[in-house]
């Protein structure tokens, strides 16, 4: 496998944690260096972590894993995305802007939008890949990505800042939607 092919598999897997970042970057009136690089850390190291689990851990993990990781992203992203939405319904504006950027908010969001890695994790071990590599490009990619995702969102944001937060719900909500419909319909498992 090229390093052109892992850096093209990299940005398809970053592209979860880009929306997730833009809702973020809707969240925030004013962004500081904390708002850019904390979705950047956690999903660049989820999104690198999960490939390197599925590598080792083989197709048997995976299997497993498979047949309920897409309602795990679904309830994840479904309850974070539903409390910005009835957070969008409340006149507590200060909250709303830090909320997002808790530890533990970060850390369901970078697993949710990094489940689906594993399985990428695997098919690598099927290639002749430096794995590190693989991994690092991939956590670099996404990280450059998600704060590019928080700047859209800011800037997205900052000319609608009433309705911002009930968009960055409703999207994250649908993407947890996507995620199970992808799974349920149109991956087959063995």
């Amino acid at each position: 496998m090229s390093y052109i092919e892992i850096i093209l598999i990299a940005v398809g897997l970053s592209m979860d944690a880009f929306a997730v970042s833009i809702t973020l970057g809707l969240s925030v009136q004013k962004l500081t260096l904390k708002h850019y690089l904390l979705p950047g850390i956690y999903f660049g190291i989820f999104q690198a972590l999960m490939p390197l689990i599925g590598y080792f851990a083989g197709t048997l993990f995976a299997e497993k894993i498979q047949e309920f990781d897409h309602w795990v992203a679904f309830g994840l992203l479904a309850i974070i995305g539903g409390n910005m939405i009835r957070e969008s319904f409340s006149k507590d504006e200060e909250k709303s802007d830090t909320d997002k950027f808790t530890f533990i908010s970060l850390l369901l969001l970078a697993i949710a939008t990094s489940i689906d890695a594993l399985a990428v994790g695997v098919t690598f071990s099927l290639f002749k890949i430096n794995i590190y590599a693989a991994i690092a490009i991939i956590g670099l990619i996404t990280f450059c990505i998600s704060i590019f995702g928080v700047k859209i969102g800011n800037l997205f944001g900052m000319k609608f800042k009433s309705k911002a937060e009930l968009v960055g719900g409703i999207v994250l909500v649908a993407l947890g939607i996507k995620i199970l419909i992808e799974h349920l319909f149109f991956i087959q498992t063995t």
